[in-house]
């Protein structure tokens, strides 16, 4: 196994590495030992059914081509199971996918087009609810908290809260500081929230071990260690380069969110824009503490911020928080970003700075340029398929998108008309300028952008 890199960038690097070891989270320390794996591709092989990459996505589509469909797949891991966004990320499973809000999607599409995708997505929650049960993973309802940081945003939330509860028959609730306070922690950055029922917080790296037992039970194979150098469709058939020999495959499906390197596939290349978010994990908080903080419930919380803060009291008792960082992989490990976070933690729980912290990572997030995720074909004349851009909403939606992907590698897609729902219909786009002019020639601006958005965002978070 070879050491694990910090400073990966998905735009620079050609691959995520070849057999690297995990990144040091709470995360991997504390999920047990990965299930076992069938090691590097031993030479050239065939195979029905290749997925790359093993995160969520990845798993619960070979799972579900397996249990719904019996087709057993392939799985090719560049690294370990789960080694990019599944084993990073702060585990809080939303009613969500993508960084759109259910009024922006009223904008873009349309009532009707809204409403109907807010059932898929209810429906992708609740399918995420059921694993869960089904799965060791520490899980955690009781909701999600959506705390206005400061009092000009609880306007915000409250007309999210009329949309969701007049439009899609949710029941949202305005809670006051006071009643924050009293039902969940006392955070001193809150000026009001809302509580959305539909959420529920897991341990990622133990649900996705527990479903790829699942899968690997039903005759799925996962090759660690055997990145994808490089894919071609050579006669109808797909051709993927590994370090150890070629995969040809009758049909491939991409599921390598923040990690999709511009190599991998045609398809992907420039589609995504990866950005890094950092997370730490302090020791456990001592009963003084928790007195102190008035920590009630280990319902997840997350702020208003466009770089927003998202935390939570864990089952041990830890506090884990995180939010956006650097634009570029070589300053990842910048002091700066670690000190945003305990400066989170001292703004919002003043009598826990300066507390230890065991733990502290970070990891790439795949955004998609118009904000929204696609799980599709994007060209018709191969059979590629690829699920990506949740924009770090995909905790839970990863798990339907798994579905619905191994639906359509399947072929049982036709006639179905959710597929006519603009996440399933339609193909990654480029950037853009102001969401107007989309070209392939504005990617090697994007960081570019990204750098003066960031700083445009923090004066809106906190001055404007």
């Amino acid at each position: 196994m070879q050491a694990y890199n910090p400073f990966h960038d998905p735009l620079v690097d050609s691959i995520p590495g070849t057999n690297q070891d995990y990144s040091p989270t709470y995360w991997v320390a504390s999920a047990g030992s990965p299930p076992q794996t069938n090691g590097p591709v031993p030479g050239d092989m065939d195979a029905d059914v290749v997925i790359v990459g093993s995160g969520a996505t990845g798993i619960s589509t070979a799972l579900y081509l397996a249990q719904e469909y019996g087709i057993q797949a392939v799985i090719l891991e560049a690294n370990q199971t789960a080694w990019g966004c599944s084993s990073r990320n702060g585990g809080q499973g939303q009613n969500a996918s993508g960084r759109l809000s259910r009024s922006q999607w009223i904008e873009r599409w349309g009532l009707d087009t809204a409403k109907r995708l807010d059932r898929e997505i209810r429906t992708g929650f609740d399918n995420f609810a059921q694993l869960t049960s089904e799965i060791d993973c520490e899980a955690t309802p009781g909701g999600h908290l959506y705390v206005a940081h400061r009092p000009d945003k609880l306007a915000y939330l409250e007309n999210e809260a009329h949309v969701k509860r007049s439009i899609f028959g949710y029941k949202p609730q305005i809670l006051s500081v006071a009643e924050i306070k009293e039902r969940y922690c006392d955070d001193r950055d809150a000026h009001g929230a809302l509580l959305e029922e539909e959420g529920i917080g897991i341990h990622p790296l133990k649900f996705n071990f527990g479903m790829l037992k699942k899968a690997q039970a039903l005759g799925v194979k996962i090759y660690t260690g055997s990145p994808v150098l490089e894919s071609k469709s050579i006669n109808g058939i797909e051709h993927l380069y590994t370090p150890t020999g070629v995969v040809k495959a009758k049909r491939v499906a991409f599921c390598t969110g923040g990690y999709t390197g511009q190599n991998v596939n045609p398809s992907l290349k420039n589609k995504i824009l990866p950005v890094l978010s950092n997370s730490l994990v302090t020791r456990p908080l001592t009963a003084a503490e928790i007195s102190a903080t008035q920590f009630r419930s280990h319902v997840f919380l997350t702020d208003t911020r466009k770089l927003r803060f998202y935390y939570r009291l864990l089952k041990d008792n830890r506090l884990q928080i995180g939010s956006r960082s650097s634009i570029h992989g070589s300053d990842a490990g910048n002091p700066k970003h670690y000190q945003l976070l305990l400066d989170g933690i001292a703004r919002k729980f003043p009598p826990l700075a300066g507390i230890q912290v065991d733990y502290s990572w970070w990891g790439w997030v795949d955004v998609s340029h118009d904000m929204m995720p696609r799980i599709t074909k994007p060209n018709p004349n191969t059979n590629v398929w690829y699920a990506v851009g949740y924009g770090g909403n995909g905790v839970s939606f990863s798990t339907w998108a798994g579905k619905r992907l191994a639906q359509r590698v399947a072929g049982k897609d036709q006639n179905d008309p959710v597929f006519n729902l603009p996440i399933y219909s339609s193909e990654l786009e480029y950037p853009n300028i102001f969401g107007k002019i989309r070209s392939e020639l504005f990617a090697p601006f994007r960081r570019f952008g990204q750098s003066f958005l960031y700083r445009w965002y923090w004066l809106k978070d906190e001055v404007i």
